[in-house]
């Protein structure tokens, strides 16, 4: 989000700059086995739902899709930005945005960080609640949701820039208290998104030689390691951008960071392979196509960064996520992934979902959600197996759900 405004210039001077590595950092420990996930929610939330098609009477029930709004511009603030979304272990939905009150700008300014939950599939959704919000100046944005289905946690990751700072103007340090640099704050809730408690990594996560860094918006991960994944953009003092992962093998007490990839980096999403690599999916403003690396250290190093050439994109955030993570390893749907972004070279419009049968070698299904100016979404797998989508539409003057199922994809990929 940052970087689209202030690392143009960034991106010009990177090209010059040769695929590198920083350094990398420790393996994975075991994880503890699962607990039994909380009780359902049975909070009656309030909101509009959007139109739902049905079965069709002596048919097959017909495809499923069905959308609602869940912030619109104009109403309550001046604009609504960058959709966050995270299924919990008893299938309630968690969403986060910006609530950018001023202005449609990104930090420096007055920005808040929002949560609504739901526990209809996202046929209605709770009051909006201010988690992040900031007095004297000071701004919230950019959140990414992760949550841990072994002990049920939830995080909220998110930039916090002191008063008169953002990404563009963030000086180098990563001591707790500065008021100059752009800072790596979370928030974590213990009862599904109801209450939060406030935490900060800049010093775990953030090079002291580096300039801005902010958690890349949308959804961490979690591995089958039970490792927590969340994926990180930063600009170095040469002006060029890197993409990394922070990581956690104690369900989020510590974080460190991976070994940086890049240059020509920017928001990025990371999906484990049904072999257990991580692959690494980037925005770039080199190509308009997609920047994909691959890890076989569960997140600590990538390979070197290569464009997919069946994924157009105008330099936009995206989403990248497992289709059945239940399948087991050797059944075809292991393999399958979806991808969702404004599938356009020259502009932030067609907003597709896009379905691999080859763990992302190949993009062969897609389906437009709207052919019309759109911006960032955010993926996520519901309980019941059907799909969450959060995407800016139109954009910027809604932050939309749409839930669909495979039938609505049109999901069909040879040996299923």
């Amino acid at each position: 989000m940052y970087a689209a405004l202030s690392a143009r210039a960034a991106r010009s001077l990177s090209l010059a700059v040769a695929l590198a590595a920083g350094t990398g950092l420790a393996t994975a420990t075991p994880a503890a086995p699962a607990p039994e996930p909380p009780p359902p929610d049975t909070t009656a939330p309030r909101h509009r739902p959007g139109p739902r098609h049905g079965p069709t009477p002596g048919h097959e029930p017909a495809p499923l899709y069905e959308s609602t709004d869940v912030a619109v511009s104009g109403e309550g603030a001046h604009t609504y930005r960058i959709p966050a979304l995270a299924t919990l272990p008893d299938g309630t939905l968690v969403a986060a945005y910006d609530r950018r009150n001023n202005s449609a700008a990104d930090l420096p300014g007055d920005v808040d960080v929002m949560v609504r939950r739901s526990t209809d599939n996202g046929r209605t959704w709770s009051p909006p609640q201010a988690v992040a919000d900031y007095g004297g100046g000071a701004g919230a944005g950019d959140p990414s949701l992760l949550a841990d289905r072994w002990t049920g946690r939830l995080f909220l990751f998110h930039a916090y820039g002191p008063k008169g700072i953002g990404f563009g103007n963030a000086g180098m340090g990563n001591d707790h208290d500065s008021t100059t640099i752009l800072h790596t704050d979370l928030h974590y809730s213990d009862d599904g998104g109801r209450s939060w408690r406030a935490r900060r990594l800049t010093h775990d996560l953030k090079d002291p030689t580096w300039l801005g860094i902010f958690a890349s918006s949308g959804t961490g991960i979690q591995l089958s390691t039970g490792r927590l994944l969340q994926q990180y953009a930063f600009r170095k003092a040469d002006a060029s951008m890197w993409a990394a992962s922070a990581y956690s093998d104690d369900h989020g007490e510590t974080w460190r960071l991976g070994r940086p990839v890049g240059p020509l980096m920017d928001e990025n999403k990371t999906v484990e392979l049904a072999d257990g690599r991580i692959m690494l999916n980037s925005r770039t403003g080199s190509t308009t196509r997609r920047l994909v690396a691959h890890s076989r250290d569960g997140g600590l190093t990538y390979s070197s960064p290569v464009a997919d050439d069946e994924l157009v994109d105008p330099v936009n955030n995206a989403s990248v996520l497992r289709y059945d993570p239940t399948a087991p390893p050797g059944h075809p749907r292991a393999h399958w992934l979806l991808f969702s972004n404004t599938a356009s070279a020259t502009a932030r419009r067609n907003l597709t979902v896009r379905l691999s049968c080859d763990d992302g070698r190949s993009w062969p299904v897609s389906r437009v959600v709207t052919p019309g100016p759109s911006a960032y979404s955010t993926l996520t797998r519901l309980k019941d197996g059907t799909f969450g989508l959060l995407y800016e539409s139109g954009p910027y003057r809604k932050i939309t759900f749409a839930r669909f199922d495979g039938s609505w994809l049109g999901a069909d990929c040879p040996a299923a």
